[in-house]
């Protein structure tokens, strides 16, 4: 794991790094998730390989919830991208009352950071890569470096290693994974220690 200005960086060939990412994403959200609930919002289309890392996750996080209490925004089935964007914030908005919403979406980087994934805190700017005028979006955010940045980005996507999407993608699912199952058992061993300290004595 890199830390670059409170950004933390993991590499898919890492194969621990799904476990530090979840650790990580538990520091970070597990306080406030006890009071407001949970959603993905995760960017980009099926039409370019190197822009489909957020609707390919974002598949995979809401065929498996397994009793995690979360929703997610923007699937292979339902994209959310440039021209629907505004609208799927107003919705969500609409739906829940001071939601946590953590951003995923692909991006461009140096040349040495290609398959590595961020985590970090504050808003997303997505589409700024390619020279979209998107709003900000989202508390946290999580992207995935699919490939350099340069003088043709939208080319890029466009020839981007679906390998490179697919190993992100599955990173990154990992770790959530693993983040949620840290959530629920410190949930539960603080639960049992309430009902310990709250029993009644025996006299």
């Amino acid at each position: 794991m890199q830390r670059e200005n409170k950004v933390f960086y993991y590499d898919t060939n890492n194969r621990y790094s799904p476990q530090e990412f979840g650790d990580q994403l538990y520091q970070l959200l597990h306080k406030e998730l006890m009071y407001r609930p949970l959603v993905f919002l995760c960017i980009g289309s099926d039409r370019a390989t190197g822009d489909c890392l957020g609707p390919l996750l974002g598949h995979k996080l809401d065929c498996s919830q397994n009793g995690f209490q979360y929703d997610v925004y923007g699937t292979l089935q339902n994209p959310v991208h440039a021209k629907n964007l505004t609208e799927t914030m107003e919705s969500i908005h609409a739906k829940y009352n001071n939601p946590l919403i953590v951003a995923i979406d692909a991006s461009l980087g140096k040349p040495s950071h290609v398959g590595y994934y961020t985590l970090g805190k504050g808003s997303l700017k997505p589409g700024a890569g390619v020279n979209k005028e998107l709003p900000s979006v989202g508390d946290y955010y999580i992207t995935g470096i699919v490939n350099m940045s340069g003088l043709l980005d939208q080319m890029l996507l466009q020839t981007t290693r679906l390998h490179t999407v697919m190993s992100l993608s599955d990173r990154i699912y990992e770790g959530i994974r693993h983040f949620f199952h840290r959530f629920n058992r410190t949930r539960m061993i603080s639960y049992n220690s309430f009902q310990l300290t709250s029993a009644p004595l025996k006299k």
